[in-house]
């Protein structure tokens, strides 16, 4: 039996994924699983991508339990299990015959002249300035200057998130278990008057990524995994590698297939 006895399950609102989500509660049930959504082992999304980012959000980023998701959406690349594979996936998963990978998470803490904020992300965090005129920051890395930027903005991306808003903007793809960090530069600005750092930059994940606006830049917007916010008088922006949660994958699972698979 496996060590996993209570599942939550959390679809999206899409009819499809809502029908699934209770065929799967049953098939659960069969094997011995408790669907209990208020103390769980294991938090399975239905739906796509975003639902993903959204139960990991609504789980509060939860060290102490384990993650999957089954895609019933359409590019689903975090999204492991596909609904015909749901009978193996349910037998594999009682016979704990599975592989557990551990996901570095963003902590974003923006530090203001009255308050400081936290904020967690699966993906990224992008800073723009709030009327999404020139951004014009400093950037340093534990402490030490890395360079200027000028532009529409900073995107600092996960290993995990380097595959999503990342990559439009020519970031590198990182393998998750990497844990890294990554700058990238959203619009850079080059010329005789100004010098941007005009490439994705990646980072192991014990740096401490500081981002300080310019004076002009004080009132900026913060996006953390598609969910906005405007802060004003803004010091810095500090970010690291904090949590780390557990996602549980198939024992066949490989990274580079899904690369291929999804990407390339």
């Amino acid at each position: 039996m496996s060590k996993i006895k209570r599942i939550g399950l959390f679809p999206n609102h899409n009819d499809k994924s809502v029908a699934f989500s209770e065929q799967l509660a049953k098939k659960l049930e069969v094997f011995g699983y408790l669907i209990d959504q208020n103390n769980f082992d294991l938090a399975i999304a239905v739906g796509g991508d975003g639902s993903f980012l959204h139960m990991v959000k609504e789980c509060s980023f939860d060290e102490g339990i384990y993650y999957v998701g089954v895609n019933t959406g359409t590019l689903g690349f975090v999204q492991d299990i596909y609904p015909n594979e749901m009978d193996t996936f349910i037998q594999k998963l009682y016979e704990d015959d599975y592989k557990i990978e551990d996901i570095g998470t963003l902590r974003t803490e923006i530090i203001t002249d009255d308050d400081v904020c936290e904020k967690y992300s699966l993906n990224e965090m992008i800073i723009r300035d709030s009327k999404l005129g020139k951004l014009q920051t400093t950037i340093l890395v534990n402490e030490q200057l890395l360079g200027r930027f000028i532009g529409d903005g900073l995107l600092v991306a996960t290993s995990f998130g380097s595959t999503a808003q990342n990559r439009s903007y020519n970031g590198a793809i990182v393998y998750n278990e990497l844990h890294t960090l990554q700058v990238t530069p959203m619009g850079p600005i080059s010329s005789d008057s100004y010098r941007s750092i005009s490439n994705s930059i990646v980072m192991p994940e014990e740096r401490i990524i500081t981002i300080s606006p310019s004076y002009e830049n004080k009132k900026i917007l913060i996006t953390a995994d598609g969910e906005h916010e405007v802060f004003e008088n803004v010091k810095a922006v500090n970010n690291s590698v904090k949590k780390k949660i557990r996602c549980l994958k198939m024992t066949n699972y490989d990274y580079t297939r899904k690369i291929n698979e999804k990407i390339l």
